[in-house]
């Protein structure tokens, strides 16, 4: 077998970058101020990650099937995490921590997969195999699933919470 140099620094490189993305991801999973517009942007975000590959989606079976059920699953473990998860409304202002290992392990699951993909696309390089669609594949349908449905429905539970301090701050 051939390498290239090429291939070697993809080799060497990966790992220092699963290391950065993990980093920046655990370092989002601490104690942070709540915004109102991040959890709009999250449910929106995480809501078209789902809605776009569903309308792609409705002539396989299969990978609908995935997707969703990812964003089923998904979505039970973002209740649980909201259960975990510590509000704090302080004279500074609202703020939350998320349970960090339960975040940090869906969107790890989905970077994995990117990171998968991007290995197959380049190893299928000049061999005239088309590059693959992110929908064509069962496992990412799921991981993609998984991943946006805990995010989405995460962000929903914040707006909820926020939600009901504000009915309570008004009914004072």
């Amino acid at each position: 077998m051939d390498i290239s140099i090429t291939t070697l620094a993809l080799l060497v490189l990966t790992p220092l970058l699963v290391w950065r993305v993990y980093k920046r991801i655990q370092a989002r999973m601490t104690r942070q101020r709540s915004i109102v517009s991040r959890h709009y942007t999250g449910v929106l975000v995480f809501g078209a990650m789902i809605a776009v590959p569903l309308v792609q989606l409705l002539d396989n079976p299969t990978n609908l099937a995935a997707l969703l059920a990812g964003a089923a699953l998904g979505t039970g473990w973002s209740v649980y995490a909201l259960k975990r998860t510590r509000f704090e409304d302080t004279q500074q202002g609202y703020y939350f921590t998320p349970p960090a290992r339960l975040g940090i392990l869906f969107a790890m699951i989905l970077v994995a997969r990117i990171l998968y993909l991007g290995v197959e696309v380049y190893a299928n390089q000049g061999k005239g195999i088309p590059a693959p669609k992110l929908t064509d594949d069962t496992l990412t349908m799921l991981c993609v699933g998984l991943t946006a449905g805990y995010f989405e429905w995460y962000s929903a539970g914040l707006l909820q919470w926020r939600r009901r301090l504000r009915k309570a701050i008004d009914a004072e």
